[in-house]
């Protein structure tokens, strides 16, 4: 049976991130349900990279100890699956906010949509969303965006290792990405679209590995509550 000394001197938890929590709800709710569990007054617990509400998939928890390998957990490459939708642009990248503007697909073929994914790979320059948030001057990047108020945005230097399309309906995209830390995969989204000479936007999201850890090991937050109580 696990024990306050099990979370205490270091954990590592792989939860499944359910649609609509945020990383901090997640971490926030499995905190109270160990110190409630074990009747412990503090312990520290952290997550090793944001997932948005609208993501879902791996989120890597630490506990105790394994707090300090956050950083370590942070910086390696991730895998992300989704679907891109085509045609269309919301300020935000994803289903956060309306669609804002609308392009033609027309000349969009499937061959284009291969061929396209081999510009975002390597090494490349991208602009966070302004709906993220990245601090600046002391407030988050979508703290401007929801006020209306402009703001610039600096580049990044990221690198995508994968970008593979593993399903075309129609103007739904299905897409499979291997990235390094710092990567959006809605500003990703947004890019694809302008390099088709349209608008695109991401409508699912989903984490399934953060280094060597993966999605199909994780536990929902329900069923990492009910070990919690197993012998």
């Amino acid at each position: 049976m696990k024990t306050a000394e099990y979370f205490q001197s270091g954990q590592v938890l792989l939860i499944d991130k359910p649609l609509h929590w945020t990383s901090f709800q997640a971490v926030n709710k499995l905190r109270w349900e160990i110190r409630h569990a074990y009747n412990i007054k503090k312990i520290k617990v952290g997550h090793a990279g944001t997932l948005d509400p609208l993501a879902t998939g791996l989120l890597v928890i630490c506990t105790g100890k394994m707090t300090k390998q956050i950083n370590t957990f942070q910086g390696q490459d991730k895998e992300y699956t989704g679907t891109i939708v085509l045609g269309a642009t919301t300020p935000s990248y994803d289903l956060e906010t309306a669609i804002d503007a609308t392009f033609p697909t027309e000349h969009i073929s499937e061959d284009l949509i291969y061929k396209t994914t081999k510009q975002f790979i390597g090494e490349i320059d991208q602009f966070p969303p302004v709906f993220s948030a990245i601090k600046k001057e002391g407030k988050r990047l979508y703290e401007f965006a929801r006020a209306g108020e402009a703001v610039k945005i600096n580049s990044r230097r990221i690198q995508i290792s994968t970008f593979e399309i593993t399903k075309i309906d129609g103007l739904n995209i299905e897409f499979r990405v291997v990235c390094s830390k710092g990567t959006y995969i809605r500003s990703l989204a947004h890019d694809f679209g302008k390099a088709l000479n349209s608008g695109a936007h991401l409508s699912v999201l989903r984490r399934t590995k953060i280094g060597d850890l993966h999605v199909d090991n994780a536990l929902s937050p329900e069923a990492f509550i009910e070990s919690l109580t197993t012998k």
